[in-house]
């Protein structure tokens, strides 16, 4: 289901423009596709954000003319250090068109211990209906064992939706963690390295007194 959101058009530009837009709580982006002209948009700040929760969450854009358009998500920016939205790329999707997105991967059960479950790659590319995007693609890993192994080619897909990853590519694999062994202490070696040449030097002393 599409997130309503309405949203004014964008008149101003520029980095300032752009500040006064997010200080009043707002959130420039620009909608394109289907080979239309990008438009600048100002969305709501709060709500965006919640939508923007699913990375390729489907919104309705309402602008005050009465226009509407589908979108989903194509890029979002944020703040190096707050992490809030600074400004969002949109593109317009038809209702029955197919779109390719990058779908997160969860891993879920707990393989047979002490095996634990690696992921390999975090997204799937799917090709699937605008309108029937799933938020993520789950796997089941519950009682596999070491050495057993997902690729792409064997995850199992919603209805009506097409893999666009390789399938060859591994996904999960389960394995046992391997316990690296500590380097020993440098300084200790050096330390024993000294007394042996102390030990030594004392010895050849003792030799020339006799």
């Amino acid at each position: 289901m599409a997130e309503k959101l309405n949203v004014e058009l964008r008149e101003e530009f520029g980095k300032g423009a752009a500040r006064r837009i997010r200080a009043e709580h707002k959130i420039p982006a620009v909608l394109y596709g289907h080979g239309e002209d990008p438009v600048h948009l100002i969305l709501p700040g709060h709500e965006t954000a919640l939508a923007a929760r699913n990375a390729n969450a489907l919104l309705e854009l309402e602008q005050a003319d009465g226009t509407s358009n589908l979108a989903l998500i194509k890029e979002i920016q944020r703040h190096p250090l707050s992490r809030t939205l600074t400004h969002l790329d949109l593109i317009i999707v038809k209702r029955g068109e197919k779109v390719e997105v990058d779908i997160p991967i969860s891993v879920n059960g707990e393989p047979v211990a002490p095996a634990i479950s690696v992921l390999d790659l975090q997204t799937l590319t799917i090709s699937v209906d605008a309108l029937k995007v799933p938020e993520v693609i789950e796997i089941d890993v519950e009682g596999t064992e070491e050495g057993h192994q997902v690729f792409a080619g064997d995850v199992t897909l919603p209805s009506g939706v097409e893999l666009v990853t390789d399938p060859e590519l591994l996904v999960v694999a389960i394995q046992i963690p391997r316990v690296e062994e500590e380097p020993e202490d440098e300084e200790t070696e050096g330390e024993d390295a000294e007394s042996a040449e102390e030990g030594s030097e004392e010895s050849e002393g003792s030799d020339e007194e006799e």
